[in-house]
Protein backbone atom coordinates (compact mmCIF):
# COMPACT_ATOMS: atom_id res chain seq x y z
CA UNK A 1 0.00 0.00 0.00
CA UNK A 2 2.94 2.31 -0.60
CA UNK A 3 2.96 2.40 -4.41
CA UNK A 4 0.51 3.98 -6.83
CA UNK A 5 -0.51 0.83 -8.70
CA UNK A 6 -4.18 1.64 -8.09
CA UNK A 7 -5.64 -0.89 -10.50
CA UNK A 8 -3.13 -3.68 -9.92
CA UNK A 9 -1.93 -3.54 -13.53
CA UNK A 10 1.84 -3.10 -13.09
CA UNK A 11 2.29 -6.88 -12.82
CA UNK A 12 -0.63 -7.86 -15.03
CA UNK A 13 0.62 -10.45 -17.54
CA UNK A 14 -1.10 -8.70 -20.43
CA UNK A 15 0.57 -5.40 -19.60
CA UNK A 16 4.01 -6.86 -18.88
CA UNK A 17 3.76 -9.08 -21.95
CA UNK A 18 3.00 -6.11 -24.17
CA UNK A 19 6.03 -4.29 -22.76
CA UNK A 20 8.31 -7.26 -23.47
CA UNK A 21 7.01 -7.67 -27.01
CA UNK A 22 7.47 -3.96 -27.74
CA UNK A 23 11.05 -4.02 -26.48
CA UNK A 24 11.85 -6.93 -28.79
CA UNK A 25 10.19 -5.25 -31.77
CA UNK A 26 11.20 -1.60 -31.28
CA UNK A 27 14.29 -1.85 -29.06
CA UNK A 28 15.02 -1.13 -25.42
CA UNK A 29 15.03 2.64 -25.87
CA UNK A 30 13.56 5.28 -28.15
CA UNK A 31 17.03 6.47 -29.27
CA UNK A 32 15.92 10.07 -29.64
CA UNK A 33 13.33 12.74 -28.97
CA UNK A 34 9.77 12.52 -30.26
CA UNK A 35 10.56 14.95 -33.08
CA UNK A 36 13.61 12.98 -34.26
CA UNK A 37 13.54 9.18 -33.96
CA UNK A 38 11.50 8.64 -30.80
CA UNK A 39 7.95 8.50 -32.15
CA UNK A 40 6.52 5.11 -33.10
CA UNK A 41 3.06 3.94 -34.06
CA UNK A 42 2.68 2.92 -30.41
CA UNK A 43 2.98 6.55 -29.29
CA UNK A 44 0.40 7.63 -31.84
CA UNK A 45 -2.01 4.87 -30.79
CA UNK A 46 -1.60 5.72 -27.13
CA UNK A 47 -2.27 9.41 -27.75
CA UNK A 48 -5.36 8.67 -29.82
CA UNK A 49 -6.79 6.19 -27.33
CA UNK A 50 -6.05 8.37 -24.31
CA UNK A 51 -7.82 11.32 -25.92
CA UNK A 52 -10.78 9.14 -26.91
CA UNK A 53 -11.05 7.60 -23.44
CA UNK A 54 -10.80 10.91 -21.59
CA UNK A 55 -13.05 12.69 -24.07
CA UNK A 56 -10.60 15.36 -25.23
CA UNK A 57 -9.67 16.46 -28.73
CA UNK A 58 -6.03 15.39 -28.52
CA UNK A 59 -3.23 14.13 -26.29
CA UNK A 60 0.56 14.35 -26.24
CA UNK A 61 2.69 11.69 -24.53
CA UNK A 62 5.78 12.73 -22.53
CA UNK A 63 8.49 10.62 -20.91
CA UNK A 64 7.06 11.21 -17.42
CA UNK A 65 4.31 12.98 -15.55
CA UNK A 66 6.95 15.39 -14.27
CA UNK A 67 8.01 16.47 -17.77
CA UNK A 68 4.37 16.66 -18.87
CA UNK A 69 3.67 19.11 -16.05
CA UNK A 70 6.82 21.11 -16.78
CA UNK A 71 5.87 21.38 -20.43
CA UNK A 72 2.26 22.31 -19.78
CA UNK A 73 2.93 25.00 -17.18
CA UNK A 74 5.83 26.69 -18.96
CA UNK A 75 4.14 26.64 -22.35
CA UNK A 76 0.80 27.99 -21.12
CA UNK A 77 2.35 30.88 -19.19
CA UNK A 78 5.40 33.15 -19.32
CA UNK A 79 6.90 36.45 -18.22
CA UNK A 80 3.84 38.55 -19.04
CA UNK A 81 1.35 36.31 -17.27
CA UNK A 82 0.07 35.36 -13.83
CA UNK A 83 -0.13 31.90 -12.31
CA UNK A 84 -2.40 31.20 -9.35
CA UNK A 85 -1.91 27.84 -7.67
CA UNK A 86 -3.33 25.83 -4.83
CA UNK A 87 -0.76 25.70 -2.02
CA UNK A 88 -0.71 21.89 -2.10
CA UNK A 89 0.10 21.23 -5.76
CA UNK A 90 2.64 18.58 -6.74
CA UNK A 91 6.34 19.43 -6.82
CA UNK A 92 6.50 19.04 -10.61
CA UNK A 93 3.89 21.78 -11.00
CA UNK A 94 5.80 23.98 -8.57
CA UNK A 95 8.98 23.56 -10.63
CA UNK A 96 7.04 24.39 -13.78
CA UNK A 97 5.79 27.58 -12.17
CA UNK A 98 9.32 28.57 -11.16
CA UNK A 99 10.64 27.98 -14.66
CA UNK A 100 7.78 29.92 -16.26
CA UNK A 101 9.02 33.28 -14.93
CA UNK A 102 5.41 34.31 -14.45
CA UNK A 103 4.04 36.20 -11.45
CA UNK A 104 3.08 33.40 -9.07
CA UNK A 105 0.54 33.42 -6.24
CA UNK A 106 0.09 30.28 -4.14
CA UNK A 107 -3.13 30.53 -2.15
CA UNK A 108 -4.86 28.62 0.65
CA UNK A 109 -5.48 24.95 -0.01
CA UNK A 110 -8.76 24.01 -1.67
CA UNK A 111 -10.20 27.53 -1.48
CA UNK A 112 -11.76 28.69 -4.78
CA UNK A 113 -12.55 32.08 -3.24
CA UNK A 114 -8.84 32.65 -2.60
CA UNK A 115 -8.13 31.71 -6.22
CA UNK A 116 -10.79 34.19 -7.35
CA UNK A 117 -9.33 36.99 -5.23
CA UNK A 118 -5.83 36.42 -6.58
CA UNK A 119 -7.13 36.43 -10.16
CA UNK A 120 -9.12 39.63 -9.70
CA UNK A 121 -6.13 41.47 -8.24
CA UNK A 122 -3.52 40.25 -10.74
CA UNK A 123 -1.34 42.62 -12.77
CA UNK A 124 -1.30 40.68 -16.04
CA UNK A 125 -4.23 39.99 -18.34
CA UNK A 126 -3.02 36.47 -19.21
CA UNK A 127 -3.56 34.05 -16.33
CA UNK A 128 -3.36 30.34 -15.55
CA UNK A 129 -4.83 28.51 -12.56
CA UNK A 130 -2.92 25.35 -11.60
CA UNK A 131 -4.26 22.58 -9.37
CA UNK A 132 -4.18 18.87 -8.69
CA UNK A 133 -7.51 17.09 -9.11
CA UNK A 134 -6.74 14.73 -6.22
CA UNK A 135 -4.08 15.96 -3.82
CA UNK A 136 -1.42 13.32 -3.41
CA UNK A 137 -0.84 13.41 0.35
CA UNK A 138 -4.34 13.34 1.88
CA UNK A 139 -6.37 12.24 -1.14
CA UNK A 140 -8.83 15.15 -1.05
CA UNK A 141 -10.33 16.49 -4.29
CA UNK A 142 -10.25 19.98 -5.75
CA UNK A 143 -13.60 21.58 -6.56
CA UNK A 144 -12.99 21.63 -10.30
CA UNK A 145 -16.45 22.99 -11.13
CA UNK A 146 -15.95 25.98 -8.84
CA UNK A 147 -12.44 26.58 -10.17
CA UNK A 148 -13.66 26.43 -13.76
CA UNK A 149 -16.39 28.95 -13.00
CA UNK A 150 -13.87 31.29 -11.38
CA UNK A 151 -11.55 30.97 -14.37
CA UNK A 152 -14.30 31.81 -16.84
CA UNK A 153 -15.43 34.79 -14.78
CA UNK A 154 -11.89 36.19 -14.68
CA UNK A 155 -10.58 35.18 -18.11
CA UNK A 156 -8.07 32.60 -16.90
CA UNK A 157 -7.22 29.13 -18.21
CA UNK A 158 -7.30 26.07 -15.94
CA UNK A 159 -4.58 23.40 -15.80
CA UNK A 160 -5.49 20.25 -13.86
CA UNK A 161 -3.03 17.53 -12.88
CA UNK A 162 -5.28 14.45 -12.90
CA UNK A 163 -2.51 12.01 -11.98
CA UNK A 164 -4.48 10.50 -9.10
CA UNK A 165 -7.86 10.73 -10.82
CA UNK A 166 -7.21 8.88 -14.07
CA UNK A 167 -8.23 5.25 -13.71
CA UNK A 168 -9.96 5.85 -10.38
CA UNK A 169 -12.58 8.60 -10.69
CA UNK A 170 -15.32 9.31 -13.20
CA UNK A 171 -17.21 7.05 -15.56
CA UNK A 172 -15.10 3.91 -15.98
CA UNK A 173 -12.05 5.65 -14.52
CA UNK A 174 -11.98 8.51 -17.04
CA UNK A 175 -10.71 10.88 -14.38
CA UNK A 176 -11.81 13.85 -12.32
CA UNK A 177 -11.87 16.29 -15.23
CA UNK A 178 -14.25 14.05 -17.17
CA UNK A 179 -16.28 13.52 -13.99
CA UNK A 180 -16.69 17.30 -13.67
CA UNK A 181 -17.77 17.59 -17.31
CA UNK A 182 -14.79 19.77 -18.22
CA UNK A 183 -13.01 17.43 -20.65
CA UNK A 184 -14.26 19.32 -23.72
CA UNK A 185 -13.89 22.81 -22.24
CA UNK A 186 -11.76 25.06 -24.48
CA UNK A 187 -10.07 26.68 -21.49
CA UNK A 188 -9.15 23.51 -19.57
CA UNK A 189 -5.97 21.45 -20.05
CA UNK A 190 -5.33 18.17 -18.23
CA UNK A 191 -2.11 16.36 -17.39
CA UNK A 192 -1.94 12.70 -16.36
CA UNK A 193 0.66 10.12 -15.47
CA UNK A 194 0.87 6.65 -16.97
CA UNK A 195 2.71 5.35 -13.90
CA UNK A 196 -0.14 5.19 -11.39
CA UNK A 197 -3.46 3.61 -12.35
CA UNK A 198 -2.03 2.39 -15.67
CA UNK A 199 0.93 0.75 -13.93
CA UNK A 200 3.48 1.77 -16.57
CA UNK A 201 5.59 4.90 -16.94
CA UNK A 202 5.26 8.24 -18.67
CA UNK A 203 2.88 11.18 -18.75
CA UNK A 204 0.58 13.02 -21.10
CA UNK A 205 -1.16 16.33 -21.67
CA UNK A 206 -4.75 16.28 -22.92
CA UNK A 207 -6.91 19.11 -24.19
CA UNK A 208 -7.96 21.14 -27.23
CA UNK A 209 -6.15 20.25 -30.44
CA UNK A 210 -4.69 23.76 -30.80
CA UNK A 211 -3.13 23.52 -27.33
CA UNK A 212 -1.58 20.12 -28.04
CA UNK A 213 -0.19 21.40 -31.34
CA UNK A 214 1.32 24.38 -29.51
CA UNK A 215 2.93 22.09 -26.94
CA UNK A 216 4.36 19.88 -29.68
CA UNK A 217 6.05 22.90 -31.22
CA UNK A 218 7.22 24.75 -28.11
CA UNK A 219 7.36 22.59 -24.94
CA UNK A 220 11.07 22.13 -24.23
CA UNK A 221 10.49 19.11 -21.97
CA UNK A 222 8.89 17.42 -24.99
CA UNK A 223 11.17 18.62 -27.79
CA UNK A 224 14.52 18.06 -26.07
CA UNK A 225 13.77 14.93 -24.05
CA UNK A 226 14.27 11.33 -25.15
CA UNK A 227 10.88 9.84 -25.96
CA UNK A 228 9.08 7.39 -23.72
CA UNK A 229 10.54 3.92 -24.32
CA UNK A 230 8.49 1.58 -26.54
CA UNK A 231 8.08 -0.92 -23.70
CA UNK A 232 6.51 1.67 -21.40
CA UNK A 233 4.36 3.02 -24.21
CA UNK A 234 3.01 -0.44 -25.02
CA UNK A 235 2.44 -1.19 -21.35
CA UNK A 236 0.41 1.99 -20.86
CA UNK A 237 -1.59 1.37 -24.03
CA UNK A 238 -2.42 -2.19 -23.00
CA UNK A 239 -3.29 -1.12 -19.45
CA UNK A 240 -5.68 1.49 -20.83
CA UNK A 241 -7.38 -1.17 -22.92
CA UNK A 242 -7.66 -3.43 -19.87
CA UNK A 243 -9.28 -0.60 -17.92
CA UNK A 244 -11.80 -0.07 -20.71
CA UNK A 245 -12.65 -3.78 -20.65
CA UNK A 246 -12.63 -4.04 -16.85
CA UNK A 247 -13.98 -0.74 -15.45
CA UNK A 248 -14.83 -2.44 -12.16
CA UNK A 249 -11.16 -2.05 -11.21
CA UNK A 250 -11.74 1.68 -10.60
CA UNK A 251 -14.68 0.98 -8.31
CA UNK A 252 -12.68 -1.66 -6.43
CA UNK A 253 -9.86 0.80 -5.72
CA UNK A 254 -12.29 3.36 -4.30
CA UNK A 255 -14.05 0.66 -2.30
CA UNK A 256 -10.83 -0.47 -0.63
CA UNK A 257 -9.91 3.09 0.35
CA UNK A 258 -13.35 3.77 1.80
CA UNK A 259 -13.26 0.54 3.80
CA UNK A 260 -9.85 1.36 5.28
CA UNK A 261 -10.93 4.88 6.21
CA UNK A 262 -14.06 3.62 7.94
CA UNK A 263 -12.19 0.97 9.92
CA UNK A 264 -9.36 3.29 10.97
CA UNK A 265 -11.81 5.98 12.09
CA UNK A 266 -13.69 3.38 14.14
CA UNK A 267 -10.39 2.43 15.79
CA UNK A 268 -9.77 6.06 16.74
CA UNK A 269 -7.01 6.76 14.25
CA UNK A 270 -6.94 10.32 12.81
CA UNK A 271 -7.75 9.62 9.19
CA UNK A 272 -8.33 11.78 6.12
CA UNK A 273 -11.58 11.56 4.19
CA UNK A 274 -10.58 9.81 0.95
CA UNK A 275 -12.21 10.75 -2.33
CA UNK A 276 -10.13 8.58 -4.66
CA UNK A 277 -7.53 5.89 -3.87
CA UNK A 278 -5.29 7.77 -1.43
CA UNK A 279 -5.71 7.77 2.35
CA UNK A 280 -3.65 9.45 5.07
CA UNK A 281 -3.43 8.43 8.73
CA UNK A 282 -1.69 10.99 10.92
CA UNK A 283 1.12 10.20 13.33
CA UNK A 284 2.03 12.23 16.44
CA UNK A 285 5.57 12.98 15.23
CA UNK A 286 8.01 12.28 12.39
CA UNK A 287 9.74 9.59 14.47
CA UNK A 288 6.40 7.97 15.24
CA UNK A 289 5.58 7.88 11.54
CA UNK A 290 8.93 6.31 10.62
CA UNK A 291 8.72 3.71 13.38
CA UNK A 292 5.09 2.93 12.58
CA UNK A 293 5.93 2.29 8.94
CA UNK A 294 8.84 0.05 10.01
CA UNK A 295 6.59 -2.00 12.30
CA UNK A 296 4.11 -2.46 9.46
CA UNK A 297 6.90 -3.62 7.14
CA UNK A 298 8.10 -6.15 9.72
CA UNK A 299 4.61 -7.67 9.63
CA UNK A 300 4.40 -7.77 5.86
CA UNK A 301 2.56 -4.54 5.09
CA UNK A 302 4.42 -1.81 3.22
CA UNK A 303 3.05 1.71 3.65
CA UNK A 304 4.16 5.19 2.62
CA UNK A 305 5.69 7.41 5.29
CA UNK A 306 5.42 11.18 4.81
CA UNK A 307 7.18 13.56 7.20
CA UNK A 308 8.96 16.94 6.97
CA UNK A 309 10.33 18.29 4.74
CA UNK A 310 8.05 16.54 2.21
CA UNK A 311 5.04 17.68 4.27
CA UNK A 312 4.66 20.67 6.63
CA UNK A 313 5.70 20.38 10.28
CA UNK A 314 3.10 18.85 12.54
CA UNK A 315 1.37 16.61 10.02
CA UNK A 316 3.56 13.53 9.62
CA UNK A 317 1.52 10.57 8.45
CA UNK A 318 1.27 7.21 6.83
CA UNK A 319 0.05 7.48 3.26
CA UNK A 320 -1.87 4.45 2.07
CA UNK A 321 -2.86 3.70 -1.49
CA UNK A 322 -5.41 1.18 -2.69
CA UNK A 323 -4.62 -1.61 -5.12
CA UNK A 324 -7.59 -3.16 -6.90
CA UNK A 325 -5.65 -6.41 -7.21
CA UNK A 326 -5.65 -7.04 -3.46
CA UNK A 327 -7.97 -9.69 -2.08
CA UNK A 328 -10.38 -9.00 0.78
CA UNK A 329 -8.12 -11.08 3.04
CA UNK A 330 -5.08 -8.97 2.12
CA UNK A 331 -6.97 -5.74 2.78
CA UNK A 332 -8.10 -7.10 6.15
CA UNK A 333 -4.51 -8.05 6.99
CA UNK A 334 -3.32 -4.54 6.19
CA UNK A 335 -6.04 -2.94 8.30
CA UNK A 336 -5.23 -5.15 11.27
CA UNK A 337 -1.47 -4.60 11.07
CA UNK A 338 -1.75 -0.81 10.69
CA UNK A 339 -4.23 -0.59 13.57
CA UNK A 340 -2.31 -2.89 15.92
CA UNK A 341 1.04 -1.16 15.33
CA UNK A 342 -0.25 2.41 15.66
CA UNK A 343 1.60 4.71 18.11
CA UNK A 344 -0.14 4.87 21.48
CA UNK A 345 -0.56 8.64 21.33
CA UNK A 346 -2.45 8.52 18.03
Amino acid sequence: MAGNDYLGLARDKRVAGAAAAAALKWGAGSTGSRLVTGSTELHAELEQELARFCGTQAALVFSSGFTANLGAVTTLSGRESAIVTDAAIHASLIEGCRLSRADIAAVAHNDPSAIAHALRTRRHKRALVVTDSVFSVDGDKADLTALSNVCRETGAALLVDDAHGLGVLGDGGRGAVHEAGLNKAPDVVTTVTLSKALGAQGGAVLGPRRVIRHLTETARSFIFDTALAPASTAAALTALRVLIEEPQRAERAREITATMAERFAAAGLPTSTPEAAVLAVRAPSPDDAVNWAARCAERGVRVGCFRPPSVPDGISRLRLTANAGLTDAEVEQAIQVITETAPAAS
